[in-house]
């Protein structure tokens, strides 16, 4: 089996933008994936680990319980470890890959998979594949924070919206299944650069205990500035064979004005002025 690379990173960090690109290259990421071309197989089995200490993506640190319990990480390792050797593979690799390679252990291509989550629970993730590449991709945390508040905003507009024309009527029969938001906390600025705060820490402690020739750190802006460079880069990490005019052609579309986005809004340039030192200690300056 060729060695997973499993992407790290906090959410809205410009890992869909890379995971695309790179699936384009070659890389082969499943056939079941979601809007954020992320695997819905990993995105169940991370969302499942989570869940065991009662955290989810936007509340992951508890987690660390999971992980401060040999017997616990055991038993949840076997367990993955199952589904992953099972036919529920199947909606990873799709039914024509699965019969041919008999499962997941039988890929002898490049591939891995992409899930923000990835980088609570890459701990197990490394038991189960502990040569795995990791890419690790960073962005500003103030374009961070915004963009997941806009994002919880959408979502609180869309369910109060659907629940006024539709689920009100049936709610004195059945609960509403789901909140009007996919984040509470991400409602706010201060919230949501907090949780960026925890990913942007957990993603540095991860890469720190692992050889170098396995990690590859890249900035969101940076490919921006020069996506060409960045996915050949890239590209060479995963062990990718794509020619210099394919990587032309593939980043043709990307705009580097995207770079840096809360430079043009007062309040959040003053938000990140109010954040300096945070933003300081991971290389940011407002």
């Amino acid at each position: 089996m060729v060695n997973p690379v499993i992407f790290i990173g906090a959410h809205r960090s410009g890992t869909s933008m890379l995971g695309r690109l790179l699936e384009q290259a070659g890389l082969f990421v499943g056939t079941c994936k979601d809007s954020n071309n992320e695997s819905i197989f990993f995105q169940n089995l991370n969302k499942w680990l989570l869940k065991q200490c009662g955290a989810r993506w936007d509340t992951p640190k508890s987690i660390e319980y999971l992980f401060s319990k040999n017997f616990l990480i055991e038993a949840a390792e076997t367990y993955i470890k199952n589904i992953l050797g099972s036919i529920r593979a199947v909606q990873f690799l799709g039914p024509r890959r699965y019969f041919l390679k008999g499962g997941i252990s039988g890929l002898d291509v490049p591939w891995g998979w992409k899930d923000p989550r990835n980088t609570f629970t890459l701990p197990l993730w490394l038991r189960i594949f502990p040569e795995a590449k990791i890419i690790h991709i960073e962005r500003h945390g103030v374009d961070v924070a915004k963009s997941l508040v806009t994002r919880s905003k959408r979502v609180f507009t869309v369910a109060s919206e659907n629940y006024e024309r539709w689920y009100r009527h049936v709610t004195p029969f059945i609960d509403k299944r789901s909140g009007f938001t996919d984040s509470p906390r991400c409602m706010t600025l201060n919230g949501a650069f907090s949780l960026w705060l925890e990913y942007r820490a957990e993603a540095e402690a991860a890469l720190g205990s692992l050889p170098k020739e396995r990690t590859l750190r890249l900035r969101y802006e940076d490919i921006l500035q020069s996506p060409t460079l960045h996915l050949k880069t890239a590209a060479e990490f995963c062990e990718l064979n794509i020619s210099a005019n394919e990587i032309d052609r593939l980043t043709s579309h990307i705009n580097p004005d995207r770079a840096y986005a809360f430079r043009r809004k007062p309040e959040l340039m003053k938000f990140a002025k109010e954040h300096r030192l945070e933003l300081n200690r991971w290389g940011y300056f407002e």
